[in-house]
């Protein structure tokens, strides 16, 4: 075995690699039907699951859990399903048609301050929304599938988003199947690392995800070095120093490096974006925090809150709700398309992500490819992101992060101009990123 766990090992032959049937797990796919917009996680899942579940694909199967455990699903079904959320997701769709961009872009515009752009512009119920979702949901709920003895020979089992993963009765068919290999995407260990920046429960069930990886799996994948060193110390103390990792820089959507207008609307308009759940390792109070300062400038920017409310995010949630000089200068913008988010990026004075801790940062590689500033924390997740595009300022430092603010709300300050001109060199995401996966999973 190498020293190196992130090297694939030799042990299949190239010319296998188009031949490896790959059972894919779609059991949470088909629950985020139900969900207003993806996240980063939904990201990598769906780009995954198009690439195994693809119609010309010469040996694909799925899986889900049913109501009596899980079972073989027939991937033209699934292939549907992820198109279908997709489409109800206007992932390829146009800004305006979106209107949680279109009430955004209106409240960032509006010259009177004494109207609350604190207006939660998330995606409004939709009757049609909902009944879709709700068909593309009860088409799965008396799925039966195929029993998991009909696995094809030697395939690989690969599992991106960990769920289910701490039942011991969702994965102990891998014990009765010895010669199908396991193969799980680990995007982070901070339920195990800061528990604290988690529910109760979150805390308690990841470590029996990454126990059962380590002790099921035949490898694992990751979109960071950071998260592969985490995960190799995690394995080795709970005696798989030996699982082979491999890392693959998670990609970034083709729109986000292509050219994208900023809203004419908001010719002018100073503002920043700041992009994910609303929880504690986000720190969206350190900004809050900031701006309350800002609020007795002249001429103080907005900021755009992109992310769904998550947990444990009290004092967070009480400060939008309830401070009333931060109510002209904040958006919560819940349920924001691609799209939308692609064309507010373009506008913004900078990204701004000041971040406790992250398992990769796909936000910050957006923005970086959207040609727009970063201004992130200086944590080793970013760092490995970013490397010296990013203007790093540490979590903690409230004037810091004040400082930044000012400094890039005047478009050519040096310090932004400086800024964009180390962008130019960034390399945002990677183009390999499933040629390495396959690549991995063919010689396991």
């Amino acid at each position: 075995m190498s020293s190196r766990q992130d090297e694939v090992p030799k042990l299949t032959p190239p010319g296998e690699i188009a031949r490896r049937p790959v059972i894919y797990d779609v059991t949470r796919i088909v629950t985020r039907a139900l969900n207003a917009a993806p996240n980063g996680i939904d990201r990598v899942d769906f780009a995954l699951a198009r690439h195994f579940l693809a119609r010309n694909a010469r040996a694909r199967e799925a899986l889900i859990c049913t109501a009596i455990g899980p079972r073989l699903a027939d991937p033209d079904l699934a292939l549907e399903t992820i198109e279908g959320v997709e489409s109800l997701w206007r992932e390829d769709g146009d800004a305006e048609e979106d209107d949680v961009y279109r009430r955004v872009v209106e409240a960032l515009g509006s010259k009177d301050s004494t109207v609350s752009s604190l207006a939660r512009a998330r995606k409004r119920p939709d009757l049609l929304f909902l009944e879709r979702n709700w068909r593309a949901m009860r088409r799965w709920a008396p799925h039966l599938g195929r029993p998991l003895r009909e696995a094809p020979q030697g395939a690989i089992y690969f599992n991106v988003t960990q769920f289910l993963v701490d039942r011991s009765w969702y994965v102990r068919w891998l014990t009765a199947r010895t010669d199908v290999k396991p193969v799980f995407f680990v995007h982070d260990l901070l339920p195990i690392e800061a528990p604290e920046f988690f529910r109760a429960r979150e805390a308690m069930l990841h470590p029996r995800r990454i126990s059962n990886i380590c002790r099921y799996g035949a490898g694992a994948v990751v979109g960071s070095h950071a998260v592969a060193r985490r995960l190799r110390r995690y394995a080795a103390e709970n005696g798989r120093p030996e699982l082979p990792v491999c890392v693959a820089r998670l990609p970034v959507s083709p729109l986000f490096s292509s050219p994208a207008e900023p809203p004419a609307a908001l010719d002018g308009v100073n503002y920043f974006v700041v992009c994910g759940t609303i929880e504690p390792r986000k720190n969206h109070l350190t900004l809050l925090n900031a701006w309350r300062v800002l609020t007795s400038d002249p001429a103080p920017p907005k900021l755009v809150i992109v992310g769904k409310r998550g947990w444990l995010n009290g004092p967070v949630i009480e400060t939008l709700e309830r401070s009333v000089a931060l109510r002209p200068h904040i958006i919560e913008a819940g349920g924001l398309s691609t799209p939308g988010l692609r064309r507010l990026l373009a506008g913004a004075r900078a990204l701004l992500m000041p971040s406790f801790a992250e398992g990769f940062g796909l936000p910050v590689a957006e923005a970086l490819a959207a040609g727009t500033p970063v201004v992130a924390s200086d944590i080793e997740a970013f760092r490995e992101v970013g490397g010296q595009a990013i203007d790093y300022v540490d979590p903690l430092d409230g004037r810091g992060w004040l400082q930044a603010v000012r400094d890039y709300s005047t478009p050519d300050s040096p310090r932004r101009r400086a800024a964009l001109e180390r962008n130019k060199g960034a390399v945002a995401g990677s183009d390999a990123f499933l040629a390495t996966i396959d690549e991995f999973i063919a010689r396991l």
